[in-house]
């Protein structure tokens, strides 16, 4: 696996991990055990913020240790996935750490997990309950929100994330092996992190945010795609509504990606997402993707679940495809 990287050749190895992802998930008995990669590249994140971020710096200054430090993390995570790769290329049993390396840093059935328990604190708990859950997933003001608003989030969250944690990861396997999925979450983990446009981190991590811009470029257009292709396995949905959305509403993002997967997933429910939100207490006046109703409640939060959960399966499908081209 560490010849030329090729998305035929990584295929197999993918389609594998894509599978034990949505089986399992991340297992927790693991990880509190041992720190998940993630955390790990959050650790490291944090670190270089504290150390070189500092307030009595001139912005010019942040501006260039942020572009260093995000230069150094991202350099950091390809060589240690080069490492992986080349260590499961010659240890027994190396094809099955590769595939264990790959599911661990997708997302599949924990982001699943996340969304539905927003709408089972819904269903079960009263909407006191759901902003908590929701606050897990989304960075606005969740005690500002009321059932739409919080349901309307966790469309949101799944679906950008769709893109982000699922199809940016696969399609950076595929086309650079374990060396680009590792930099991939390490870029998708420092925007998270310090890519906000607020006085603390609008210098230091405005190279973060540019590199994951150019990170999903490519992903957000698939996951919309996807999201619209999945339409028909899913009741009253319309792929050619989730097209027409995409390509309408997804410019007028404040996102260069996020709008893509968020307003296919409006289009092809019939819903509204996006628009005016909280985030501490900031008022960012967005634009609505979609053009149906923003009325959201649980049920309809079940309803992208289920949208989701077919693009998935497309996207396992389209890797099958590739891994069965390399095998044949």
């Amino acid at each position: 696996m560490t010849g030329a990287f090729t998305p035929v050749d990584h295929a197999p190895v993918l389609f594998a991990a894509l599978v034990l992802d949505a089986l399992i998930g991340d297992p927790d008995a693991v990880w509190r055990r041992i720190p998940h990669p993630v955390v790990l590249m959050g650790r490291m994140v944090d670190r270089f913020e504290r150390a070189w971020n500092r307030p009595a710096l001139a912005e010019v200054e942040r501006r260039i240790l942020g572009t260093l430090a995000i230069l150094i993390l991202v350099a950091a995570a390809a060589g240690a996935g080069w490492a992986l790769a080349a260590a499961a290329a010659y240890l027994p049993g190396g094809t099955l750490i590769e595939v264990a390396c790959v599911a661990a840093l997708l997302a599949q059935k924990d982001l699943y997990r996340h969304v539905a328990g927003v709408a089972r604190a819904l269903e079960t708990d009263g909407l006191e309950a759901a902003r908590g859950s929701v606050a897990h997933i989304v960075g606005r003001t969740p005690a500002s929100l009321d059932e739409a608003a919080v349901s309307r989030a966790a469309v949101e969250s799944l679906a950008e994330n769709f893109s982000d944690a699922v199809v940016a990861p696969v399609f950076w396997y595929l086309v650079l092996g374990l060396p680009g999925i590792v930099a991939c979450k390490m870029i998708n983990t420092a925007d998270s992190m310090i890519g906000h446009r607020s006085d603390r981190f609008r210098a230091f991590g405005g190279a973060a945010a540019r590199l994951d811009d150019f990170a999903n470029l490519v992903p957000a257009r698939l996951s919309a795609a996807l999201l619209s292709l999945a339409a028909p396995g899913v009741a009253g949905a319309s792929w050619r509504s989730g097209v027409l959305a995409a390509w309408r509403d997804a410019a007028r993002h404040r996102s260069i990606n996020a709008g893509w997967p968020e307003a296919a997933m409006a289009g092809a429910l019939g819903f509204r997402l996006a628009g005016p939100r909280s985030y501490d207490g900031v008022r960012i006046d967005d634009a609505w993707m979609g053009d149906g109703r923003a009325g959201l409640g649980a049920p309809d939060i079940r309803h992208a679940l289920a949208l989701y959960t077919g693009a998935c399966a497309l996207l396992a499908a389209g890797v099958l495809l590739l891994a069965t081209v390399s095998i044949v």
